[in-house]
């Protein structure tokens, strides 16, 4: 798949998240890379201060990223709707932990 496509595909997951989710982000950008240069298999990747962390300290900071690895999702999927869902996945998961939600409630929810 060619990265403009992977692009969309992001984009339209997060086009389909409820505006009231992406109206109390803060702070945070969307990315796309290859692979993690350290765990390649590794999906995504929320790095940043989760809302529910932040003090009246914060500030002047740069923003939170949530990265998703476009080689890592491609490899792991049969076909493009697989990798709709699993980018659709990815992508509430990631933004799950900007909102303080941590990996054993994410499992337990079924969105690992």
């Amino acid at each position: 798949m060619d990265p403009e496509r992977f692009d969309e595909l992001v984009g339209e997951a997060l086009d389909e998240l409820p505006a009231e989710l992406l109206a109390a982000m803060d702070n945070v950008v969307v990315l796309v890379e290859s692979r993690h240069p350290e765990d390649p298999e590794l999906l995504g990747l929320y790095e940043g201060v989760a809302l529910t962390d932040r003090t009246s300290d914060y500030g002047g900071v740069l923003p939170d990223r949530i990265t998703l690895y476009r080689d890592a999702l491609v490899a792991m999927c049969a076909d493009e709707d697989e990798l709709r869902d699993e980018v659709a996945i990815t992508v509430v998961h990631e933004i799950a932990h900007h909102f303080g939600i941590d990996e054993a409630t994410l499992h337990r929810l079924g969105w690992a």
